[in-house]
């Protein structure tokens, strides 16, 4: 059976409470947490209650699969990443998830842009307890993208404790089928994003089964594989989808070929 968790992007400013339910009324076993001041989950938690939430988080039988930064790995700014991988360490998440952030005009057709040397160079002094997850997301959306800097990755910083959030809506919408962006980014994938979007609508976030993402086509091409599928229901920057506590039971729906 395939593993399966979702996003409290999806519940924005819920309580724990709240998620601990929606996961154990649909068999969901696995939490992305987004991190910010306003969410249950954020870098100023003291010891004691990052305590409390790991707890909490476990004895319900769930795993953390990422606590979701908003770091932007090749930005010019200074960014927070120490800090989140302190909180994930702490939290026993798998890791970090950070988004590539480059400057959008970057040529790197031929060699690394500078954000992308920007982020060897975060890669490199960053601590190693927790992983650092990088989404395919904003300047490295295709997977042909992310999959050339994964491979400067493993050829500059040998050891180097970074994968891939395969958002496989992201890596579709440019042009990648299922089955091409796996190819690429196979080796450092940790777990796949899901959710279901309009390609005549500008790849417009939308409620499961309305849109036209190929689910089934990614289902085959991970047929005999057992990495986690989180659902990304992106509620608090796209207010027009359904509530979590439909898209739970919907997402089981279309996904039970796989279940």
């Amino acid at each position: 059976m395939t593993s399966l968790a979702f996003s409290t992007l999806g519940c924005p400013g819920e309580p724990l409470d709240h998620v601990l339910e929606l996961a154990k009324g649909n068999n969901f076993t696995g939490l992305e947490l987004r991190t910010a001041d306003d969410e249950f989950t954020h870098i100023g938690l003291t010891a004691a209650e990052r305590r409390v939430l790991r707890t909490r988080i476990e004895d319900a039988g769930l795993e953390i699969l990422a606590v979701n930064s908003y770091v932007r790995l090749c930005a010019v700014e200074e960014q927070p990443l120490e800090a989140h991988l302190e909180l994930a360490a702490d939290l026993g998440a798998r890791g970090v998830r950070v988004f590539p952030g480059d400057d959008p005009d970057a040529d790197t057709a031929e060699s690394p842009s500078a954000g992308e040397i920007r982020a060897l160079d975060r890669v490199t002094s960053a601590p190693t307890d927790s992983r650092i997850l990088l989404e395919t997301h904003d300047s490295h959306s295709a997977g042909q993208k992310m999959a050339r800097l994964c491979r400067l990755l493993d050829a500059d910083v040998p050891g180097h404790n970074a994968k891939v959030i395969w958002d496989s809506a992201h890596t579709w919408s440019h042009g990648e089928t299922p089955a091409e962006a796996f190819e690429l980014l196979q080796p450092w994938i940790d777990f796949i994003q899901i959710k279901d979007e309009d390609s005549t609508q500008d790849y417009r976030p939308v409620a499961i089964g309305t849109g036209d993402y190929p689910i089934a086509e990614l289902l085959q091409t991970l047929q005999g594989t057992d990495y986690w599928l989180s659902l990304e229901w992106e509620l608090k920057w796209h207010p027009h989808l359904p509530p979590l506590t439909e898209a739970l039971p919907a997402t089981l729906n279309w996904l039970s070929p796989a279940n």
